[in-house]
């Protein structure tokens, strides 16, 4: 019996190919945000190029510690040690009011694929629950602004989960298991789509589920020897999978 999908966020329901900025340039942006509620509540910040390459070299090395332990990176955490490096006062930074004065949005160009909605409105009205996965550093209350921003909240509105939130990154199985304990299924009643072929193929099929690989423009390669369960290149390939794989979900 078919119970849910699991989709990873970025690249496989929302398309980055057209984003109009770099990530320096919308981080610098919103950096800028964080300087000026610090000015505000604490003390100026009066080397700021200093303050974005601390937070950018702090973030950097967070996610290369990552890689070999698949311990999540905590954007909050890179934050934290640049404001304290530059000389802001450990007891007067509020990390969680940094981080809403950081003010994470949608970039620029980033919308959902075409088929998203549609495919997504099709297993809801089948009775399929929907999650949501993704390796992103800041808490998922953050990212929310992005899915709401494309109309895309309403669909996740009960499982959803950033790495950073769980503590590990895909492919590490506890991340998977959050959303498989959220949604109350089996690995055997769930599939996992992605265009991760180490993170989302390799972890989802670590915890026995089926795992669908999403080929984008520049996905990222792989020297292992990983076979996904399906490959496409639209959502829409993704129903028929279904129907083959659980005779009567629909």
């Amino acid at each position: 019996m078919l119970k849910a999908v699991l989709f990873d966020m970025d690249d496989t329901l929302l398309d980055w190919s057209a984003r109009s900025i770099d990530w320096i340039t919308y981080e610098r942006r919103h950096l800028e945000n964080v300087r000026a509620y610090i000015a505000q509540t604490v003390q100026p910040i009066d080397r700021p190029n200093e303050f974005y390459d601390l937070v950018r070299y702090y973030s950097r090395q967070g996610w290369e510690h990552a890689e070999q332990s698949l311990t999540a990176p905590s954007y909050a955490e890179a934050l934290h040690k640049a404001l304290i490096e530059i000389g802001v006062p450990e007891e007067c930074i509020d990390r969680e009011a940094c981080m809403h004065a950081f003010g994470w949005d949608l970039m620029d160009g980033v919308r959902p694929f075409e088929e998203v909605h549609e495919v997504l409105g099709i297993l809801r009205q089948h009775g399929v629950q929907i999650g949501l996965v993704t390796n992103a550093s800041v808490p998922m209350r953050f990212r929310d602004q992005e899915l709401r921003a494309c109309g895309l909240l309403e669909y996740f509105s009960e499982c959803r989960f950033a790495a950073v939130d769980v503590g590990y990154l895909k492919p590490h199985p506890k991340i998977f298991q959050a959303a498989l304990n959220c949604i109350g299924a089996q690995p055997d009643e769930a599939v996992f789509v992605g265009d991760n072929i180490e993170a989302d193929i390799m972890g989802a099929q670590g915890v026995g589920m089926r795992a669908v690989l999403r080929l984008v423009p520049n996905g990222k390669r792989s020297d292992r020897h990983i076979v996904p369960d399906a490959v496409i290149r639209s959502l829409h390939e993704l129903l028929p999978l279904l129907d083959v794989w659980h005779t009567g979900w629909r």
